[in-house]
């Protein structure tokens, strides 16, 4: 799967960015900052989700710091949630919803090396992908981000969203300690 979906997300770099609109998800990591520290603050009032806000935010503030991201701009799918990827057995059959789809960051195409892959796959996904350490660390800042901000909200009403979001706050959490 992990090579599949690194097949795929070239595939979608290889498309020439001229006439390329901004995508939905791809502008800089900045931008996200509010809503994440907010998220952080709402799940210190929710104990039992038992989230390290502490480690959450440090590896937020450090990612902040990773260069680059604003003048690297890629044809990005910009909603790789395991959703939206149709699997056959182990593989990826097929991609949907392209609504967010347009240029940006390309750590905006790495969730799947977080909400989905487990260890040795998300080595092989980004050694596929040739991902240099500022970019993991924004794709990685940017997952977590998402999932710190879906776990308070659909935490009652979305049992796979929440259910996601809680492993992708896990797997970062395991992966940075």
């Amino acid at each position: 799967m992990a090579e599949d979906l690194a097949e795929f997300v070239l595939a979608m770099r290889s498309i020439p960015l001229e006439g390329a609109p901004k995508a939905y998800r791809g502008g800089p990591l900045t931008a996200l900052g509010t809503a994440t520290r907010s998220a952080i603050e709402r799940l210190r009032a929710i104990p039992e989700e038992n989230v390290d806000c502490d480690a959450v935010l440090r590896l937020w503030e450090n990612a902040l710091r990773a260069p680059g991201g604003e003048e690297a701009r890629v044809w990005l799918h910009a909603d790789l949630m395991p959703g939206n990827l149709l699997v056959d057995g182990e593989r990826l059959s097929a991609v949907i919803d392209f609504g967010c789809m347009g240029a940006g960051d390309p750590a905006c195409d790495l969730f799947p090396a977080w909400n989905l892959l487990a260890d040795e796959a998300r080595k092989v996904f980004r050694e596929a992908l040739n991902v240099d350490d500022a970019t993991w660390s924004r794709g990685r800042a940017r997952t977590l981000s998402q999932a710190l901000i879906a776990l308070p909200y659909y935490r009652n009403t979305n049992p796979a969203m929440s259910g996601n979001a809680r492993y992708v706050i896990r797997t970062v959490l395991r992966e940075t300690a």
